[in-house]
């Protein structure tokens, strides 16, 4: 669905919306079905070797940056990629999250007719608890929040419920991982 309205897009965005959906919907769904193919045997690696491990299928994800009257350091301000997930995988992911933990991160990512699959790996060695969120989003909506990450040095994951409610957060040391070409997207712009 598009907004209809005065601050509805353009009829030009519309049309590449539209594009988008259609030009190869087999190639997205294959993509999808091999993001959580891997993210599977991810945890079934690191359950192998006696971690409790949590998969997270968000039901959508997106990206956001800051507005221009945003303080990133406002504990209220979140920026970064929000997952949302179901109730179901909520509660698994309630029971796993550690306000201090997850020290440890990895990124996969892949790329498919401009749509970003990825799985984000949150490892805490002390509990040797390791949680993996499988999203995807569209690149070319991810500028602002490429924009904020390489100005602050830093990006956020977010977990919430369809309702908004917020489940947890998760602070990355950097962004390479997530976007290994901002610094050069950046400096384009």
């Amino acid at each position: 669905m598009v907004k209809q309205g005065p601050d509805s897009p353009e009829k030009d965005e519309l049309a590449e919306r539209r594009e988008q959906i259609t030009e190869n919907p087999g190639a997205k769904k294959d993509a999808w079905a091999q993001t959580l193919a891997d993210m599977d045997a991810l945890a079934e690696e690191l359950e192998a070797d006696g971690w409790r491990t949590v998969t997270l299928r968000a039901g959508d994800t997106a990206t956001k940056g800051l507005d221009s009257n945003d303080d990133p350091e406002d504990d209220d301000v979140r920026y970064g990629i929000v997952h949302v997930v179901p109730d179901n995988d909520a509660a698994a992911f309630a029971d796993a999250f550690r306000d201090d933990g997850f020290p440890v991160y990895d990124v996969y990512r892949a790329e498919v007719d401009g749509r970003v699959f990825f799985v984000t790996e949150l490892r805490d060695p002390e509990t040797e608890t390791a949680i993996f969120i499988a999203g995807n989003f569209l690149r070319h909506y991810a500028q602002p929040l490429v924009e904020a990450a390489v100005e602050h040095g830093r990006l956020y994951t977010h977990v919430q419920r369809l309702d908004g409610t917020h489940l947890g957060s998760f602070e990355h040391d950097g962004y390479e991982k997530f976007f290994p070409e901002a610094d050069r997207v950046v400096a384009e712009n």
